[in-house]
């Protein structure tokens, strides 16, 4: 078996590049998940709180059930 060491160091700086590249795509997600999660934050905070029911009329005011 012949393994050179141009051939090891080559592998060797192939998997360093992997490790970076995979840390850089990983922060990127962690950040886009962060953004995500802050607009989601913002909308329903955006949402007014509790609207009163309907009292008259009679759009909202009857329930039609059937068994």
């Amino acid at each position: 078996m012949d393994i050179s060491s141009t051939g090891l160091v080559n592998a060797s700086t192939q998997m360093q590049q992997s490790k970076v590249a995979e840390s850089a795509q990983l922060l990127m997600l962690k950040k886009s998940m962060d953004l995500e999660a802050s607009s989601a934050l913002a909308l329903l905070q955006a949402v007014p709180g509790h609207l009163p029911l309907a009292n008259s009329g009679d759009l909202g005011t009857r329930v039609n059930a059937t068994a």
